[in-house]
């Protein structure tokens, strides 16, 4: 399984390669999580109801996990490691959590996310 971060789902979604086709495959393939804060982000960030409509949809379909104290496990996270002071912010941490539930790997652009992921945990393209 393979969660995507904010930032992969934007290139995807500006069809940008290589990232947008490899990220059809892991869809189509029912290989990447949904998280419903990467989701409401990317709604916040939605330039019209077409756009809602498409993340929705992808909502509907993508496998999840129960998100039940994600919150408070990642703030704990994060205590613990300092990701705050290292510039992780709290989604991020989640995002990690989550696919940490999963046996998943983070699949992020973002370089203080993959900074702190390790090898083992981030997906390479």
């Amino acid at each position: 399984m393979i969660v995507l971060d904010t930032s992969v789902w934007i290139e995807f979604l500006r069809m940008h390669e290589p990232i947008a086709t490899r990220v059809e495959e892991e869809i189509t393939a029912g290989r990447v999580l949904g998280l419903s804060w990467i989701v409401g982000e990317l709604l916040q960030g939605a330039k019209g109801a077409y756009e809602i409509r498409v993340l929705e949809m992808f909502w509907q379909q993508l496998p999840k996990i129960s998100e039940e104290s994600v919150w408070i496990e990642a703030g704990k996270l994060s205590c613990a490691n300092k990701y705050f002071e290292q510039g992780v912010g709290l989604i991020d941490v989640a995002t990690i959590v989550a696919a940490r539930r999963a046996n998943a790997k983070v699949w992020t652009l973002d370089k203080k996310l993959s900074g702190v992921l390790g090898r083992g945990a981030r997906f390479e393209l």
